[in-house]
């Protein structure tokens, strides 16, 4: 099987079947986000402990590459901390919009949305999420936008 339809299975599996989908009553923090391009709406609630996110979950409505991200994003930062996904942010930022080179391997299932950067219009629908994790981390009060 070639990468490339490995990685189209992965996104079509999560978009199917999305993980951690639903949300958590109560909830330490939350967020909104919207991506008025392509229509795509997302809630994320989470809990924290500590510095790390111990359980998160996503609801909305959104294209296949908007979900199966957030589906893919909250099995890779759920026992993290604030520090780790930061950096994972960054990775995942780069893998969308400037890949360079050899992605890291500790990206593992996150490989999966690398085919996104080759349709700039999607890569706000793949990152919609992590933006909006980002604005729950913070408890910022306004919801999140990609425009």
């Amino acid at each position: 099987m070639e990468l490339k339809e490995l990685y189209r299975d992965v996104i079509l599996d999560h978009n199917r079947s999305p993980r951690n989908f639903g949300r958590l009553h109560p909830a330490d923090a939350q967020a909104a986000g919207h991506n008025p391009l392509c229509g795509d709406k997302l809630n994320l609630t989470l809990r924290l402990q500590g510095d790390q996110v111990i359980d998160l979950r996503f609801d909305g409505q959104g294209c296949a590459i908007s979900t199966a991200s957030a589906s893919l994003m909250t099995e890779a930062v759920k026992g993290r901390s604030r520090d780790e996904i930061a950096r994972l942010f960054e990775q995942v930022h780069t893998l969308l919009t400037a890949p360079t080179g050899e992605p890291s391997p500790q990206l593992g299932k996150l490989l999966a949305l690398a085919g996104v950067a080759e349709f700039p219009a999607r890569v706000k629908c793949a990152s919609l999420c992590w933006h909006t994790l980002n604005a729950a981390l913070q408890r910022a009060p306004a919801p999140v936008s990609t425009e």
